[in-house]
Parts: C-alpha cells; sequence; structure tokens
C-alpha cells in the first residue's frame, strides 16, 4: 500500500489528500511488540510514515474472568505508552499529534 499512495499528504488546512496512517494499538505488556512493529514501519515502509499510537485498549469479554488471559487484563501503563513515543521519536516516524496528546489523558486517568 505504500507503495502505492506514499506518505500522508496534508493540505494547508491540515486535511490529509492522499498516503498512509499506521494506527498500531499498543497491548498491556507487549512493547517488545510496538518496537518490532515501529522498526518495521521505519526500515521497512518509511521514516515519514504518519503514525497514530493508540492506548484505547480495554478489557472486555472473558480476559480477567476466572484468570482468562491475564496478560491482557489490565490496559496499557503510562510508562508503556512513554516507550512507545520515544521509540517512534527515536526511529524519527511522524507521530500524530493525537498520539501525543494521549499522554494527558494516561497521565489523568482515575
Amino acid at each position: 500500500m505504500n507503495r502505492q499512495v506514499g506518505d500522508l499528504v496534508l493540505d494547508d488546512r491540515g486535511m490529509a489528500r492522499r498516503g498512509l496512517i499506521v494506527r498500531h494499538l499498543i497491548m498491556p505488556g507487549l512493547v517488545e511488540e510496538t518496537e518490532a512493529i515501529l522498526r518495521f514501519v521505519a526500515d521497512e515502509l518509511s521514516t515519514g510514515m504518519y503514525v497514530n499510537l493508540m492506548a484505547q485498549y480495554y478489557v472486555s469479554g472473558k480476559v480477567g474472568q476466572n484468570g482468562q488471559y491475564d496478560a491482557i487484563a489490565r490496559g496499557i501503563h503510562r510508562e508503556e505508552y512513554e516507550q512507545a513515543l520515544a521509540l517512534a521519536r527515536e526511529l524519527g516516524l511522524r507521530l500524530d499529534p493525537r498520539s501525543v496528546g494521549e499522554r494527558y489523558r494516561l497521565a489523568h486517568a482515575s
């Protein structure tokens, strides 16, 4: 897909006109998987790739019930999100401003 449309191009109003946006849902306890995905994007697609890191994971369904799926029976920790942001920046990826704003939500969640 990236070869067909390239990096995201915004118009003067900030509206997307063409290109690719990668949205990645960070999973609890799996920062190393996030790292592998971000490295793939930077190395194989483009360091100019527009990336939206999402911290919206929430526990639902049978997760956490009767000890099922304990590894994902919690939301992500702020530190995990901060690690993902730092890595994306280190790799030179373009972060969606909403990704950075997610930091505020995580810091003030009850």
